[in-house]
């Protein structure tokens, strides 16, 4: 390709991908870098013992999470691409295929947990909550706090990022950019669940793509992350569940 045949002519249609994916680039560098922030985290644990500061630093992460990937991004597509809630996947169509799929990936996904959860790397990071003893309050607490940030999650990745970039791109395309970007923001997380996003991203497409809804991934999501928390709790010799 010679500079003579460039083009920077801008074309309509270039819209949503372009916009999608220079949302979710914004959004999530915003929810990172505010989310780490140690000036928020210091604000936001003042006064507090350690086990409270790690629980509000935590729900703050994630409610943050479900703003800027979720609530931000649907409104600015809703307000500037040509599609509804149900074409970014918000719809209830073909729910008895959907059932199977999470019902099949529940099977497998749980006890591979079951066996990840004990890994000392692992322990050593999840649950992201630093607490010794695991209320009701605390499990019901973290389940409502992750199932929003997962939510908005897969709203922004298989919902407007995926919708946008299939619609104007084509598949394929749209799905190695969906899985790319997916497989990135895992980085901080370290080599394993950077390389474990690839082809759970490309199933999540896939699944995606083919009931229309973004349902099953925003469940299996959820099966994962929790699971996987109440795991490395139980396996964790510092921490236990309390009834009190």
């Amino acid at each position: 390709m010679t500079s003579e045949s460039l083009s920077f002519e801008w074309r309509p249609e270039f819209l949503p991908s372009v916009l999608s994916i220079l949302t979710l680039t914004v959004c999530f560098v915003a929810f990172w870098f505010l989310s780490e922030s140690e000036f928020l985290l210091r604000r936001i644990g003042a006064d507090r013992d350690k086990t409270n500061a790690s629980i509000t630093q935590v729900v703050y992460q994630k409610f943050l999470g479900a703003l800027l990937l979720g609530v931000i991004p649907l409104l600015l597509a809703l307000a500037l691409l040509p599609y509804s809630v149900v074409d970014y996947g918000l719809g209830f169509q073909n729910t008895g295929t959907s059932m199977l799929w999470i019902v099949g990936i529940a099977t497998i996904v749980i006890p591979l947990n079951i066996k990840a959860a004990q890994r000392p790397e692992n322990l050593d990071y999840y649950p992201m909550i630093r607490a010794e003893k695991w209320t009701w309050r605390l499990i019901l607490l973290n389940a409502l706090a992750t199932i929003t940030y997962l939510f908005s999650y897969e709203l922004l990745f298989r919902g407007i990022l995926l919708t946008a970039c299939v619609a104007t791109l084509g598949v394929w395309p749209g799905i190695v950019i969906n899985i790319a970007l997916y497989s990135t923001t895992h980085l901080p997380k370290g080599p394993a669940e950077t390389i474990g996003a690839i082809p759970f991203g490309l199933l999540m497409c896939y699944i995606t793509l083919t009931t229309g809804t973004i349902w099953v991934a925003v469940v299996a999501h959820v099966i994962l992350s929790l699971s996987n928390d109440y795991l490395a709790v139980y396996y964790n010799p510092t921490m236990q569940f309390s009834r009190n």
